[in-house]
Formats: structure tokens, sequence, C-alpha cells
């Protein structure tokens, strides 16, 4: 789903419903959505219960509704993992480490690299410099 050109879901989700452990609903997907695309029931869980939805019934209303979806973005990137984005960004882990912390599954695959060079294109275009350790 697009929304003003950026997208608010997962475009390859698949019938898997990203479900692992309890609680689920069997009527619910839980694939990626909003900016920084929240998955699996636990993520949606633990956001809606911090943050004030029913992630587990409506786990939808992150795709649809723009508070609850930048809510749940800054939200995932101030607490979750062992090392958060955020320490990773502001205590010079570097880029890698947020890879790491949003999904390690991505470190040493291709997909690391694609990430890689689009965080180096939007650095050039904010005339920022790149951070060191953009590997995983």
């Amino acid at each position: 789903m697009l929304s003003d050109g950026e997208f608010t879901e997962e475009i390859t989700n698949s019938n898997d419903p990203r479900c692992q452990g309890e609680p689920c609903d069997p009527t619910q997907r839980y694939y990626g959505r909003g900016p920084l695309q929240l998955t699996w029931n636990y993520n949606y869980l633990a956001a809606g219960r911090d943050l004030g939805f029913d992630g587990i019934h409506n786990p939808g209303v992150v795709a649809t509704n723009p508070h609850i979806s930048f809510k749940t973005a800054v939200w995932f990137w101030m607490t979750q993992s062992t090392l958060t984005c955020h320490d990773a960004m502001v205590n010079h882990h570097g880029f890698g480490a947020t890879i790491n912390a949003i999904n390690g599954m991505e470190c040493g695959h291709n997909v690391q690299n694609i990430r890689i060079d689009i965080y180096k294109h939007y650095c050039n275009i904010l005339g920022v410099q790149a951070t060191k350790n953009l590997s995983c």
C-alpha cells in the first residue's frame, strides 16, 4: 500500500502469518507495516501494550493510522534490541549495528549491501558523512 509515495505495508507480504508463540489472532497476519516495517506478533503485542493500541487483533492500524505508525517506528528505534538503533548511531557503533538491531538475519547477505548503498545515497543528498562500520 502506498501513502503519498511511501510504502506503509511490506510489498511482499506472504501468507506466512509471522506468528511465533502466543498470542496470535488467526484472522491476522503480522507482516511489516509502518516506517520501520514492524513485523511479528511479539513486536505488535509489545508496541501495542506500550503505545496503547491492540497490536494483536488490529495490526493493520500501524499502516493506516499515521500517529500510531510513527509512534511504533520511534518505539522500535529507541527500545528494541540489546543495542538499540538509537544507541548504535549516537554512540558511534555505525550503520551496520542498526541493520543488526532491526533485522540481524540480513547481516552478511545482499540485502545488507542494498541498505548500505541506500544509506550512503541519502547521506550524500543530505551532505553528511556516512558513519564508519557500515556492515553488521
